[in-house]
């Protein structure tokens, strides 16, 4: 199975959403019944007959990593933390005194709600013997070696980790700027507080989090005047779990309050809960002193308020494209704004980095320099956004106009700046509304319609589309529909399109006949559609000649999911000490076939070679699997044989022409080959081999997962 984080996020977003939209969440929380809860004092640890002995939080960090402790040996804390909002997670820190700490440490356990058995402030005592130092992202934390992992099982915390039921103390932020980080790194795992910070431009008007992700945002300590940045800058790690994620980020200055940590040199701070931040909201005497900003905003650029702006609908901004030629750029100068709904949105990434709108007079496509802009609260499908329109340029892309920046570079093309977002989008605050389409047949088309959102009745995809993916690799493809009369539209998908759980280039179009919703675009004179949702195809019915088509069936698959190879498969190292092997790095529990070579080392040729599957009596077959590379060095490459030897050097091989993955920078891109023809081999047994071949200078890394032989 794929190592595709994002598709797990997407679907653990949509779970969130279903959970806790609808709740209030105000940081108050009952405080739990902890009388005589797993109990210890000082007096315990300094009996002579229970001979243990004290180190301090630094002794402890000192230690060699992942070395068991065999010491009788104790350390004490106050817990700085708590878990209560749920944006620390299964991690309990704490520090060496309540008040101007000088040791913080971070205890890794595999437990959630920590809080109900050591809140905040409570004084803990650590039994050591069976723990160990370990290390994540060169912070050293206390954990426990075990077959799942370092952290300590819950099982085993009522064996370690004590409170003593007569202290519970106030911890007191210990006030830092970022400037002392760096040489403060001793107090990781303590509470301190941050004075006259704020969130940066590209946080300004977002949540903290999207449901169900962890991501980060930016605070900045200090204004350099002279090059209009933050003289110091700091990370908030929050989480889409969190009771406050969906909450908007305080958009003024001031107080920040959060635990410290670090993530290799990277210093990140996280917010236990959100009334520990004075960073917005108006004082007794009604006027809110946290503007203006270090950065000079003088108020709150969230707000949005149309007076002083005329109204103008989608056909009014396109009349001020006048008759702009293709690919040139026109800036709106006017104090105006749009009111548009939301009809396509990129929650499976077809649409990427930007959004349509439309109101009763058109529609358009508004590009932003964003990823996943269905996870903000004003980019929800079906919501009103209100857009200041000064400042924007419509651009004329191929017949299509479009909103977004004059900036051309190849980064951002066009797109409204993520640092700029906050000036020119706006969220309207009123609920989502459905995305009722407007009905057209292919034959009505016209320049009018680019942008809505439409459905069109009967359609189906051609027959030289059939059994073809949806899109060819990560790169933006096109199939084609047509009516029942023959007249022709074409589809446009990309490759990084996510459809519920699969990815686009992994699913075959539909065979059948049906109805389609979705937007219109426009490339020249040619009108495309593009749909948001896999979902939005519905061909269920028989096709135009009454027929009803049937996808090849899958005769032999394998997606290495138990790790190592079966029988099936046959590995030959003919040179080099790389071989073949299967790893679910990065993957949790699936696995995947991966070689790699290594530089300086030896030339490599390695073959991975597929049990004999029967193509006898089938009139159509094809080969499909999802590659992903890594690192520069010789292209994979795909054979297939009706007559193996045992020797590839004696085989008679056939190259298929497969789509491979061609990002060498970047792991997790999986590509799906396509479905590769097998015609050549129909009426014989055929295998599909993998040659891998490396250099002493490039040697890439291979990934191989969701093989397929089809057929009938």
């Amino acid at each position: 199975m794929k190592k595709n984080n994002l598709i797990l996020s997407y679907i653990f977003a949509l779970i969130t959403v279903l959970a806790i939209t609808g709740c209030v969440h105000d940081d108050k929380y009952d405080e739990p019944n902890l009388e005589n809860y797993q109990c210890r004092t000082a007096d315990y640890y300094t009996k002579p007959e229970n001979k243990y002995v004290k180190w301090t939080l630094h002794d402890l960090k000192l230690k060699t990593l992942n070395e068991v402790i065999t010491e009788n040996a104790y350390v004490e804390g106050y817990v700085s933390s708590t878990d209560e909002s749920g944006n620390v997670y299964k991690t309990i820190y704490i520090q060496d005194a309540p008040e101007n700490p000088t040791e913080g440490l971070t205890i890794s356990v595999d437990m959630v709600s920590t809080y109900t058995r050591f809140p905040q402030g409570s004084k803990i005592y650590i039994d050591l013997k069976g723990l160990a130092v370990t290390a994540y992202g060169s912070v050293r934390q206390l954990g426990q070696i075990t077959p799942a992992g370092t952290r300590m099982l819950e099982k085993e915390v009522p064996n370690h980790i004590f409170r003593d039921c007569n202290i519970r103390a106030n911890i007191k932020p210990k006030v830092l700027t970022m400037a002392q980080f760096a040489t403060n790194d001793a107090l990781v795992g303590c509470l301190v507080q941050l004075d006259d910070v704020e969130f940066d431009e590209r946080a300004l008007c977002t949540n903290f989090a999207p449901n169900g992700e962890t991501v980060d945002r930016t605070i900045g300590q200090g204004w350099n005047s002279a090059t209009q940045k933050y003289v110091s800058t700091a990370i908030v790690r929050n989480s889409g779990y969190a009771s406050f994620a969906n909450q908007i980020v305080p958009a003024g200055k001031g107080k920040f309050v959060g635990i410290l940590s670090r993530f290799n040199s990277i210093y990140q701070m996280y917010i236990n809960k959100l009334s520990d931040l004075d960073m917005e909201g108006a004082g007794a005497d009604g006027v809110d002193h946290h503007f203006p900003r270090v950065d000079g905003k003088t108020a709150n650029p969230c707000n949005f308020s149309p007076d002083g702006l005329m109204a103008k609908t989608v056909a009014d901004v396109k009349q001020l494209a006048g008759n702009l030629a293709p690919n040139g750029l026109v800036q709106i100068t006017g104090d105006f704004y749009l009111k548009a709904q939301i009809i396509a949105d990129d929650a499976t990434k077809n649409l990427f980095k930007y959004l349509y709108l439309e109101d009763a007079t058109g529609g358009i496509k508004i590009n932003i320099n964003r990823e996943d802009l269905y996870f903000e609260k004003r980019f929800k499908l079906g919501k009103d956004l209100n857009v200041k329109l000064k400042g924007l340029y419509i651009r004329n892309v191929n017949g299509e106009l479009q909103l977004g920046s004059n900036d051309a570079s190849s980064t951002v093309a066009y797109r409204i700046k993520d640092e700029e977002i906050y000036k020119y989008l706006f969220d309207s605050n009123a609920l989502a509304r459905a995305v009722v389409p407007t009905e057209r047949t292919i034959t009505q088309l016209t320049k009018a319609d680019v942008g809505r959102w439409i459905k069109i009745k009967d359609l189906q995809f051609i027959n030289s589309d059939l059994g073809r993916t949806y899109a060819d690799g990560t790169a933006a493809s096109n199939r084609t529909l047509e009516d029942c009369s023959g007249n022709k539209v074409t589809l446009r998908t990309s490759g990084r399109a996510i459809f519920g759980i699969k990815a686009a280039s992994a699913i075959d179009v539909a065979g059948g006949k049906g109805d389609i919703y979705a937007v219109v675009s426009v490339f020249n004179d040619s009108y495309q559609l593009w749909i948001p949702q896999l979902t939005d195809i519905k061909f269920s019915n028989p096709r135009c000649d009454g027929s009803i088509y049937t996808p090849l069936p899958v005769l032999y698959k394998d997606d290495f999911a138990a790790g190592g190879f079966s029988t099936d498969w046959t590995t030959v190292n003919v040179a080099g000490a790389q071989v073949w092997a299967t790893s679910n790095q990065g993957n949790g529990t699936n696995y995947y076939a991966v070689v790699n070579g290594v530089l300086n080392n030896p030339a490599n040729e390695d073959w991975l070679i597929s049990k004999s599957i029967s193509l006898v009596g089938k009139t159509k077959a094809a080969v499909s699997f999802t590659t992903d590379v890594r690192y520069g060095g010789n292209v994979l490459q795909v054979y297939a044989t009706e007559n193996y030897t045992g020797n590839p050097a004696t085989t008679t091989w056939v190259a298929l022409p497969a789509l491979l993955d061609t990002n060498i920078n970047a792991f997790g891109d999986w590509v799906n080959s396509g479905n590769v023809d097998l015609s050549a081999f129909l009426g014989k047994n055929v295998r599909i081999a993998f040659k891998y071949t490396s250099t002493p200078s490039a040697a890439a890394t291979w990934e191989i997962d969701d093989f397929k032989i089809k057929g009938q």
